[in-house]
């Protein structure tokens, strides 16, 4: 996809990580935001707002801490999951997911029709875990340039999401990667083993990737 839109410097923010405002969320938009570190975020009653956060999360796989409640989990679990089966059902059910501390999802409807086209131009993945023929939980992201930035998730049933993780961390291990964008770090990631890392740790990351990426292509 090509890369049409510039932003201004994502170094220089303001105290709360805020790049620009305005703009629009057209897939080329979206994506030449990605390729810079840069996602969006909208926020009720505001212009359309873009991020790059003075901390970044991040999960390095190498670091990946799963429970011994989990792990006992996993022995007798009748979860499995799939990948781009259902991209719609995951990000819908993210959307409608209630979230602490949150009286309404930044997932708007103008969200989950950028993030569809870029699903339809294979650049943004779902992974969904099912209880026998019921989604009971899933996970959405964009992959860009050898970097996955995961977005949101949610779970029916408990376990659901913490199982979401580990799927996609086996899917994008098959892509060579070791370590993937959470972000924002939430406890349930932090519980995970995810980190936060300064902007300038993320940004050579992200260059790295993107570098690696392009002598493969």
């Amino acid at each position: 996809m090509p890369e049409t839109v510039v932003f201004p410097d994502p170094t220089h923010t303001d105290e709360h990580g805020i790049v620009c405002f305005g703009g629009n969320l057209l897939p080329e938009t979206v994506y030449s935001a990605y390729t810079q570190g840069i996602f969006p975020w909208p926020h009720e009653d505001s212009p359309l707002a873009w991020f790059y956060p003075p901390e970044r999360g991040v999960l390095f796989f190498d670091k990946l801490h799963l429970s011994k409640s989990f792990q006992r989990f996993l022995k007798k679990t009748n979860y499995h999951s799939t990948v781009n089966k259902d991209f719609d059902s995951v990000i819908r059910q993210c959307a409608n997911s209630p979230r602490p501390f949150q009286h309404s999802t930044w997932i708007t409807e103008e969200i989950i029709t950028a993030y569809t086209e870029l699903h339809k131009k294979g650049v943004a993945l779902s992974i969904e875990v099912w209880n026998e023929n019921e989604l009971v939980g899933g996970v959405y992201g964009v992959d860009v340039k050898g970097v996955f930035s995961g977005e949101s998730m949610f779970h029916k049933e408990d376990n659901a999401s913490k199982f979401a993780i580990l799927s996609l961390i086996q899917e994008l291990k098959t892509r060579g990667r070791t370590w993937m964008d959470i972000q924002v770090l939430s406890p349930h990631m932090k519980a995970m083993g995810a980190e936060l890392i300064p902007r300038s740790e993320f940004l050579s990351l992200l260059r790295q990737e993107q570098k690696k990426f392009e002598m493969k292509a």
